[in-house]
């Protein structure tokens, strides 16, 4: 029970729940509610269940290569959550790895016509490959790796969103349009991920800076220092919340006061309280309470996307 338990704990899976419930929503809520039933294709459930479960798996090899990598960095940083060569073998570790991101390419492989789809499983081939990547190099680098994994994070969406391309869907009076609408509300969601998952990613170097530069780690708070990385995480907020008031201001005309409403309590007044909390905090206890709240507020806007089975 302990080795299960450990194995879940390894695998973080309250980020893949997070998946699931993110491409759940977008299918649901977003694609169901644009798409009628009649221009829909064959098949399409088993295939976003396949490319949900694609994702699940690749997620959860990348977050394991990840422990890999970091085990002595995470012996400082988190002494008492360490699971590599504690409780699971590292042997045992490259085998899950390899075991979960083989069957999720596998799996996207299963899901999408190759002759139509190819592009989309070299990316997700792609992306085990910089997961892996990630975790033995990139992360330790300036910048770089921060962007990768908001890059994969708004990939989530991606991956849902393009598979819903070639599929017969442009069709019929009305497809063209219907594509473009679908495209806006990806690039809205995917684009909120991207950010808000970049700033999480500065906010948890600094958070880890200890343990990093001890094992020369190159990340922004220790090559930048703080204040300036405070500053590079501040303007991000600033056009967060920026596009968030004014795509508020724009959704008026609709009368869509609820969810407006549920924008300025859970998202906006969040993220100011974030922004305020930023310059005072210093020590790796305040970078990780703030780091906590991005991802509540992460979760609060993927959860709006329920207000478009109200609106349409």
């Amino acid at each position: 029970m302990k080795i299960f338990l450990a194995f879940f704990r390894l695998i973080r899976w309250p980020n893949l729940v997070f998946i699931i419930l993110t491409q759940a929503l977008f299918e649901y809520c977003i694609y169901y509610r644009v798409f009628p039933v009649s221009v829909r294709y064959q098949n399409e459930q088993q295939q976003f269940f396949l490319l949900v479960a694609a994702s699940v798996c690749i997620a959860a090899g990348g977050y394991i290569i990840n422990d890999y990598f970091d085990l002595n960095i995470d012996q400082i940083n988190k002494p008492k959550k360490v699971i590599v060569n504690s409780i699971i073998s590292r042997r045992w570790v490259i085998l899950w790895h390899l075991i979960l991101s083989l069957f999720g390419l596998f799996l996207t492989i299963l899901a999408l016509p190759l002759k139509l789809h190819w592009p989309l499983i070299i990316a997700n081939f792609v992306s085990i490959f910089l997961l892996l990547f990630y975790s033995s190099s990139l992360k330790k680098k300036l910048l770089i790796g921060n962007v990768l994994i908001s890059l994969l994070t708004a990939w989530v969406i991606g991956i849902i969103f393009l598979s819903k391309m070639n599929m017969g869907l442009m069709e019929g009076e009305g497809g063209e349009g219907l594509h473009v609408r679908l495209f806006r509300f990806a690039i809205l969601y995917g684009g909120f991920a991207f950010i808000i998952s970049l700033i999480r990613e500065v906010i948890k170097d600094m958070e880890d800076m200890e343990g990093d530069r001890k094992y020369g780690c190159r990340t922004m708070p220790i090559v930048w220092g703080l204040n300036a990385s405070k500053v590079f995480v501040a303007v991000w907020l600033i056009v967060l919340i920026t596009t968030l008031v004014i795509l508020q201001m724009y959704v008026l005309q609709y009368g869509w006061w609820f969810s407006i409403l549920y924008c300025v309590l859970f998202i906006i007044i969040p993220l100011l309280w974030v922004f305020n909390k930023l310059f005072t905090a210093n020590s790796s206890q305040d970078f990780h309470q703030l780091s906590s709240a991005i991802k509540i507020i992460m979760f609060t806007g993927i959860i709006s996307m329920f207000f478009f089975l109200l609106y349409h």
